[in-house]
């Protein structure tokens, strides 16, 4: 089953925070100093922010599933569209070690396939993909 997965680039996290608690009706799933993510069943989202000196707002959509298998038939999906695709496996980035697969929509947004393989203790500092444009969520937060 997918879950859908939306991340926004804030200035103020703990503002933030505060508002999509209050939003969903619930506190983050997961909460770092510098990220925060609701892992929400009704609507079934993937919702996480984050802030890491990038410019405020939408960061990227994605879809996160369950298994390989699914991941690999969303990757399918991606090369249909006939946009560029490119794979990151075993990517450290917010928290978690996933295959992702990555493409870029026509309007330029960012668009995440990923599968989730475990926790880490780190935001991440993966190699960032070159689409254009390129998603800043897992750059190292010392570039710009």
């Amino acid at each position: 089953m997918k879950r859908f997965h939306i991340h926004i680039a804030v200035d103020d996290l703990e503002q933030n925070i505060r508002f999509y608690s209050a939003l969903f009706q619930t506190e983050p799933t997961i909460l770092e100093t510098d990220y925060a993510k609701w892992m929400l069943d009704d609507p079934r989202i993937n919702f996480a922010i984050s802030n890491r000196g990038r410019k405020a707002g939408l960061d990227h959509l994605g879809l996160q599933v369950e298994s390989g298998p699914e991941l690999e038939a969303v990757q399918q999906g991606l090369s249909a569209a006939a946009l560029p695709v490119a794979a990151q496996k075993q990517a450290a980035c917010c928290y978690a070690q996933s295959d992702k697969y990555w493409s870029v929509d026509p309007q330029g947004i960012a668009w995440e396939a990923f599968h989730s393989l475990n926790a880490i203790p780190m935001f991440g500092a993966d190699e960032v993909i070159q689409l254009e444009p390129t998603s800043s969520c897992c750059k190292p937060a010392t570039e710009t």
